[in-house]
């Protein structure tokens, strides 16, 4: 499983430089890294002047780079389909206690954004997903997103005890219950994806602010919102601070910013910061996205082997799978047994990861049953056999 770096705050700050530039160098260090982005104004594409899509789509000029743009909306249907229309025929009058935009789930498209990612973050040719998310009261209304439904569901229970009889002989008797099996297992995956985004093993967050009084604010107050789903929350990028010049007004404006810096750090002292200089041109294309990832984690290097690895601002990455001699370890935090299979198709094997299947790469091909595979210490083990 990938490691999963996110990286969120109020819009307009800087998550997408910060984010991209994260990929990039981590790519440029030999990782196999995903870039996703839930941004519809499509700045990750502008950012690393590509055009990405809702496919994995490699970056030209980055080796271990692959970028892609979700979709939530065009999932939505997929996931619940036309919810709403279904449920309108059941509710009355105005005696029914009930109308359509009570049925409307705030979060769902955050939910197809998280659900469509823990997809690729189960995938072990991943060593690391950085998701540059929404501005993070998106993030948090998925979070939300299991109580809400839990309402809808008492309301459908609701619907059903109003309208008896009537919505039997209209629309057959199975149809409330089918409603509801869907709702819990919409719901069931929510809860999985939260308590993915809830593991320090395999998630990190890293806020993103401004120096300004309304920034820090902000980036307190979704600190606190955070903290309530016991998100890892590991450092915090200020970026554009003004720069040390000999003029009366910059020195205005840096006496500023370093008073409401230290009020952010007095506010929340656990975390890792990164000032971060205001530019004298955008962030734009490669060669300025590499500057920016070496302001933010320096140069790394890393070793031999699954890791972890140590990247700056309190993260630390893994390798999604490794291969030594007829052994490949894969990097699997938080998986029990059960969620796990194995199975071979023409030579190549394959690994099941809460029902999704995932081809190991291996030079050789093997069947499933000559493959002897062992699940200790998040790590699984697969022994091919020898030549």
């Amino acid at each position: 499983m990938a490691r999963l770096l996110l990286f969120g705050g109020k819009g307009g700050v800087g998550k997408t430089t910060t984010s991209t530039a994260t990929a990039v160098g981590l790519a440029d260090a030999g990782l196999k890294v995903l870039l996703v982005s839930s941004d519809p104004a499509h700045s990750t594409s502008d950012s690393l002047g590509v055009e990405l899509s809702s496919k994995p789509t490699p970056v030209a000029g980055v080796d271990g780079l692959w970028g892609l743009e979700l979709d939530p909306e065009a999932r939505i249907s997929d996931m619940i389909p036309k919810m709403s229309e279904s449920i309108a025929p059941y509710i009355g009058g105005e005696d029914a206690e009930l109308n359509a935009s009570e049925m409307i789930l705030p979060g769902l498209d955050e939910a197809m954004a998280f659900d469509e990612l823990l997809k690729h973050l189960e995938n072990p040719n991943w060593d690391v997903v950085v998701f540059d998310t929404a501005p993070t009261g998106h993030t948090l209304r998925f979070l939300a997103l299991p109580e809400i439904i839990e309402k809808w569901s008492d309301k459908i229970i609701k619907m059903q005890r109003l309208t008896g009889g009537i919505r039997a002989l209209m629309f057959g008797a199975k149809e409330g219950e089918k409603m509801k099996e869907e709702l819990a297992r919409f719901r069931r995956r929510v809860l999985h994806v939260r308590r993915i985004l809830s593991n320090p093993e395999i998630t990190s967050f890293t806020l993103v602010t401004i120096p300004e009084k309304m920034g820090v604010n902000e980036t307190v107050r979704a600190h606190e919102a955070l903290m309530e789903f016991e998100l890892p929350v590991k450092g915090c990028v200020i970026n554009r601070m003004t720069p040390d010049l000999d003029h009366e007004f910059i020195q205005r404006r840096k006496a500023s910013e370093s008073t409401n810096v230290d009020s952010l750090k007095n506010a929340l002292p656990g975390l890792v910061y990164k000032e971060i200089e205001l530019l004298d041109s955008d962030v734009y294309g490669l060669e300025a996205l590499r500057k920016m990832f070496s302001s933010l984690h320096g140069n790394i290097e890393l070793e031999e082997g699954l890791g972890p690895f140590d990247i700056g601002l309190g993260l630390s990455v893994n390798r999604g799978s490794w291969n030594e001699g007829d052994n490949v370890y894969l990097h699997l935090p938080g998986i029990d047994r059960e969620d796990l299979s194995l199975r071979s198709e023409s030579g190549i094997i394959l690994v099941g990861i809460n029902n999704r299947e995932h081809a190991v790469d291996f030079p050789r091909a093997a069947k499933a049953s000559d493959v002897d595979a062992k699940l200790e210490n998040d790590v699984l083990r697969l022994k091919f056999p020898p030549e």
